[in-house]
C-alpha cells in the first residue's frame, strides 16, 4: 500500500461495508414487501405487530452492524488533513451536523413510532394520515437524511475520505430504496382507500 493513498481500496472491512450499506435497505425492503405479500387479510392485529416487531429487531440489528462497519473501516483507513489550523473548527462543525441528523432521526422516530418507522404499513399496521409536520415539513425522508448527515459528520470529524465514500453510497443507497419505498407506500394507501 502506498503511503499516498488516501483511499485503500483493498481493505476487507471496506469491502464488507459497502456490501453493508447496499444490503440494509435492499434486504428490508425486500422482507417488508413479503410480509405485505404473504399476510394473509384475516390475521390479526396481534400477529401483525409481532411480525412489524421482528422485522424492526432484524432491521435495526443489521443496520447496527453496518454502522458498526463504517466506524470500523473508518479507524483503518489514512486520515486526511487538510486544514490542520482549523481542525477544532471542523470538529465542531461535525458535532453541528452530526446532531441535525439525529435530532432528524430520533424526531421521526417520536412521530412514527415503531410501527410507522420499521415499514409496520407493510405488515397491515396503517396510520391515519401522512405525518407533515417537523421533522417532515423540512425535509421529505427526515430518517434518511439525518442518517446520511449522521454518517457524513462522522467522515469529516474523523477526516476521513474513506467515509466520505461511503456517506455518497449511503445517499445513493437512501436514494435508490426511496424510488421503491415511496411509490409502494402510496399504492398500499390507496388500497386501503378502496
Amino acid at each position: 500500500m502506498s503511503s499516498k493513498t488516501i483511499i485503500h481500496f483493498n481493505d476487507s472491512y471496506l469491502h464488507y461495508t459497502c456490501c453493508a450499506i447496499v444490503l440494509c435497505p435492499v434486504l428490508w425492503n425486500i422482507f417488508a414487501r413479503l410480509c405485505h405479500k404473504f399476510i394473509p387479510k384475516n390475521t390479526s392485529t396481534y400477529k401483525r405487530y409481532i411480525i412489524c416487531y421482528l422485522l424492526m429487531i432484524w432491521i435495526f440489528s443489521f443496520s447496527s452492524y453496518r454502522d458498526y462497519l463504517v466506524r470500523k473501516t473508518i479507524q483503518n483507513q489514512p486520515k486526511l488533513i487538510l486544514l490542520e489550523d482549523y481542525s477544532y473548527l471542523i470538529e465542531f462543525i461535525a458535532i453541528v451536523i452530526f446532531i441535525v441528523g439525529q435530532i432528524f432521526v430520533l424526531s421521526s422516530f417520536y412521530k412514527l413510532g415503531i410501527t410507522g418507522t420499521f415499514l409496520g404499513d407493510y405488515c397491515g399496521i396503517l396510520m391515519d394520515a401522512p405525518v407533515t409536520t417537523f421533522p417532515f415539513n423540512v425535509v421529505n425522508n427526515p430518517m434518511y437524511t439525518g442518517s446520511t448527515l449522521s454518517f457524513f459528520a462522522l467522515a469529516l470529524y474523523y477526516s476521513s475520505p474513506v467515509g466520505i465514500l461511503l456517506t455518497i453510497e449511503v445517499y445513493i443507497a437512501y436514494k435508490i430504496a426511496l424510488l421503491f419505498e415511496e411509490p409502494y407506500t402510496k399504492w398500499i394507501y390507496e388500497q386501503k382507500n378502496k
